[in-house]
């Protein structure tokens, strides 16, 4: 190489220039040669880093088809103000898998849903962003393009959203002889063929004998060895689990499918609510439905039309028990409390449940389709709002944060309601949700003693235990960034 270099020592190098010089067809032999020649004091190297966008499959697929967003709102505008449905999107001709993350983006774009009707009013506005990122698109459809010279709002968006592109990181360099390169005497070199390493064919016969070696660099940096340990969300699990038991509760689970009826309905909340809706809650085609015994059915019906003995006016409207056996992936581990106080309404319990809740959520750095959820319950004649609040505080000091707040907020199945607020880092962050079972919720259950419940996110807790700002950084199979990720 340094030859090659020689016969033109002013040159800028490119690899092309080399390989063609050298009559090498290997980059790995330039590398390898520049890096020795910098050391020796003879090459300097100069990286230039280029980052190419081209378009992922999904991409390709929708700069013919066009983009998901782009179909919905065409489809929105061809219907009449009262076709708008999500039960008429629902039966048209996009797939059950667009409908819900479509609908997920024309709502962060302006779209809204109104008594299942889809709505909007800045109908410019929203033309023109989808008009933007289908030019985006189609300008990638011509071929790869340096991602300078594009949007940089739109490359961040299309990167967090799966396959539509892909983002090539380039590394070319620039090898220059230096001052004493250009100076070697030629007649002083001379090629010598070194062993780099010694392999067990060569060691069967004589070839490596009276070879040359290559030095082997002692000092040089090396991978630091690490041995296997817990994935951090399992162990911040385990962590919480620890706390719970230390602190007297017992432990329960709950399946992954469930009825609507259990996951809504015994919570008192309004078969009409937005978050029954198909585009954030994941309803199931095989099996489309859950058995509920008829009293549930029965009891749900008179509190959510009348309020029942409960004291409550209830919702009005008429109650679908079809509805209410709807199958669906839980979106709240509270369903996992309400069942067992169902099954124990007599008995006092201090209960919690760690589990993954479903829910259609565009996926960003705060949010997935699939997380975890921490739940607890006290379930006793004397549990109180302050026994609630002296619980969380409790949990969260032996969780490492002593310095917690309460403070009020509205939530349909508890009266009254709280949020729960702990300082991180001079700052107060929101946690999670608790409060007391209203009559509505419980007297169904069979039982007429105070409730208190909490909720919370586990990966948010993570997010502040383990100092990121992506919650997909949780789940990506990067092992070196999970074993930098302290221990918990």
């Amino acid at each position: 190489m340094l030859k090659a270099m020689l016969t033109n020592p002013l040159q800028d190098w490119e690899l092309d220039d080399i390989l063609s010089e050298t009559g090498w067809e290997d980059q790995v032999y330039v590398a390898g040669a520049g890096k020795s020649l910098e050391e020796a004091g003879l090459v300097s190297v100069e990286e230039f880093t280029s980052k190419t966008v081209i378009l992922g499959s999904e991409g390709k697929r929708s700069s013919i088809e066009g983009l998901l967003e782009s179909r919905l709102w065409d489809w929105i505008k061809e219907q009449d103000e009262d076709r708008r449905s999500m039960k008429d999107l629902m039966s048209s001709e996009f797939d059950r898998s667009e409908t819900g993350p479509g609908v997920g983006i024309l709502k962060s774009m302006g779209v809204e849903i109104e008594s299942g009707n889809l709505v909007f009013t800045e109908e410019n506005e929203i033309e023109e962003e989808i008009n933007k990122r289908s030019q985006f698109i189609q300008s990638l459809s011509e071929g790869p393009c340096d991602s300078e010279d594009l949007d940089e709002q739109m490359l961040r968006h299309f990167s967090s959203r799966s396959g539509l592109i892909e983002v090539e990181e380039n590394v070319s360099r620039i090898w220059k002889l230096t001052e004493e390169g250009a100076n070697v005497d030629l007649s002083e070199l001379s090629e010598v063929e070194m062993i780099g390493e010694l392999t067990p064919e060569m060691l069967q016969n004589d070839s490596w004998k009276g070879s040359s070696f290559k030095p082997f660099d002692v000092t040089a940096p090396a991978p630091v060895p690490s041995g296997g340990r817990r994935h951090p969300m399992q162990a911040l699990i385990e962590r919480i689990r620890s706390v719970f038991l230390e602190m007297g509760f017992s432990e329960i689970e709950g399946d992954y499918v469930q009825s609507a009826g259990w996951n809504m309905d015994a919570l008192y909340i309004p078969q009409s609510h937005p978050a029954r809706t198909m585009q954030d809650t994941f309803y199931l085609e095989n099996p489309s439905s859950v058995e509920v015994e008829p009293r549930f059915l029965d009891l749900w019906e008179k509190v959510h039309e009348h309020g029942h003995d409960t004291g409550s006016r209830g919702w009005g409207g008429s109650f679908d028990h079809e509805e209410s056996q709807k199958a669906l992936l839980r979106t709240h581990t509270t369903v996992n409390t309400v069942r067992h106080i169902a099954e124990n309404p007599e008995n006092p319990s201090r209960v919690f449940g760690i589990g993954r809740v479903f829910r259609q959520e565009t996926i960003d750095r705060t949010h997935m389709p699939e997380f975890h959820q921490i739940e607890g319950i006290i379930h006793e004649p004397d549990a109180s709002l302050p026994m609630l609040i002296s619980t969380l505080k409790k949990f969260y000091a032996k969780m490492g944060y002593p310095d917690v707040r309460v403070r009020p907020a509205y939530f349909p199945y508890t009266e009254p309601s709280a949020e729960v607020d702990i300082l991180w880092r001079g700052e107060w962050l929101e946690l999670g949700g608790s409060g007391i079972f209203r009559p509505e919720v419980t007297e169904p259950l069979g039982t007429e003693w105070p409730v208190c419940a909490w909720g919370m996110g586990l990966e948010r807790l993570a997010m502040l235990i383990l100092g990121l700002d992506d919650i997909r950084q949780l789940y990506q199979p990067d092992l070196d960034r999970l074993g930098k990720m302290p221990l918990l």
